[in-house]
């Protein structure tokens, strides 16, 4: 029985032939052709949505952002959508006096013609020229009925805008008054309008944020802000700039102006910048002044700040980037004495001793949510050195606190 089963199991394997080896591919291989395809497939640009596309290109140069939409269909349809055209920025320069890259103006039509009517958040950034200036009147005369909510103009010079044409300053005041929406002028539009710009704050009754330097600033224009048919002014920037020493003589602004504003917009915050001389801060801070927030650029004088701590109540941060050889000693305890709302001091090459610094941020005390002082600030004396400095604000503060310190390198 045993070689009949053996037998017929040979005979079976006669008739049945073992098939030819055939050869596998690579399970590696094939694999790995899979996954490229697959990975080819998710990183095919032209398959992403719109709004991952749209947000690409919202931080793309004009320039760019056109190239791109001549990619393909896709890429050209997120070029016209509305939203990536509500907010824009223009560069008007001349290449030989500017290291701005300027916006071409075949590009500049193209955006007026099909995407004005999108525009909500416009800004302009103007070289020193006049011709650049003249640029920036004639596009703003082109949207005179856009919806735009904050329009800011930024010059690098006062001279560019100062020395436009007449003929062009009407044009430019058509799409201010008409605008009911916006927000906020930047300096360049006031430098343009020294005339008209109580008839813009007249005007623009939703105006929130004005910026300007501090030449147009009037009693005037602070009265026309605090008018009842004005909105509350949220944010006030004033820039006190002076290139030529001596050569500006700066008017003075009264108490009634800015109680006026003040009894308006009580929330309002004036914000002044200041990058003057020593001998020209003579006219200012001799009345109270609703300031908030103080920067220094330059040297500021010891009367100055103590005409600070005197006339200054609603001060909340002051920055002194630069001061004489003598200590601010007595000044800033002034200040923390009368500014019952300071809450930011920065300090730099300047000098408090260690004992008048420790005074101060007692009389301040844990108010002061931000304190930067440079180490070289503080100054020894017979009651304190610098390494004692540390612990002692720190108590009062009621956090770690320690100076600021230049690297050496």
């Amino acid at each position: 029985t045993y070689r009949m089963k053996r037998n017929n199991f040979s005979t079976l394997n006669k008739a049945v032939p073992t098939p030819p080896a055939v050869k596998q591919p690579k399970r590696g291989l094939c694999t790995s052709l899979t996954q490229t395809h697959a990975l080819s497939v998710l990183l095919d640009w032209g398959t992403l949505p719109h709004h991952v596309i749209l947000h690409i290109f919202r931080y793309l140069p004009l320039i760019d952002r056109a190239r791109a939409s001549s990619v393909c269909r896709r890429w050209n349809e997120v070029f016209h959508i509305p939203d990536l055209w509500r907010k824009f920025e223009f560069e008007l320069n001349q290449s030989a006096t500017s290291y701005f890259k300027s916006t071409h103006p075949d590009l500049i039509q193209q955006i007026i013609k099909k995407h004005a009517a999108h525009l909500q958040y416009v800004s302009f950034k103007v070289d020193s020229s006049t011709e650049s200036a003249e640029a920036a009147c004639d596009i703003l005369s082109q949207l005179v009925n856009c919806s735009i909510q904050t329009l800011g103009l930024i010059s690098t010079a006062k001279p560019s805008f100062m020395n436009v044409p007449k003929i062009l300053k009407p044009r430019l005041v058509e799409p201010f008054i008409s605008l009911q929406g916006q927000h906020q002028f930047a300096d360049a539009v006031t430098q343009q309008l020294p005339g008209r710009i109580l008839c813009v704050a007249d005007h623009c009754q939703g105006l929130r944020e004005l910026a300007l330097n501090y030449y147009i600033l009037s009693d005037e224009l602070l009265l026309a802000l605090s008018s009842e048919t004005h909105v509350n002014l949220e944010h006030l920037r004033i820039d006190v700039v002076s290139e030529n020493p001596g050569q500006i003589k700066f008017h003075s602004i009264k108490k009634h102006s800015w109680d006026a504003l003040i009894k308006h917009s009580p929330g309002v915050n004036v914000v002044m910048y200041f990058f003057l001389y020593e001998e020209e801060f003579e006219t200012f801070f001799k009345e109270e002044t609703p300031v908030t927030h103080l920067y220094f650029g330059r040297s500021v004088s010891r009367t100055i700040l103590g005409r600070i701590g005197l006339n200054c109540p609603r001060l909340i941060e002051l920055v002194v980037c630069a001061n004489g050889l003598q200590p601010l000693d007595s000044e800033l305890i002034r200040i923390a004495q009368h500014c019952k709302n300071l809450t930011a001091l920065g300090l730099s090459e300047c000098e408090v001793s260690c004992s008048a610094f420790i005074e101060f941020v007692r009389l301040c005390g844990r108010r002061l949510t931000q304190l930067s002082v440079m180490e070289e600030v503080l100054v020894p004396d017979d009651n304190c050195t610098p390494d004692e400095v540390h612990t002692e604000v720190s108590k009062y503060l009621g956090r770690v606190w320690f100076p600021d310190v230049m690297p050496v390198w």
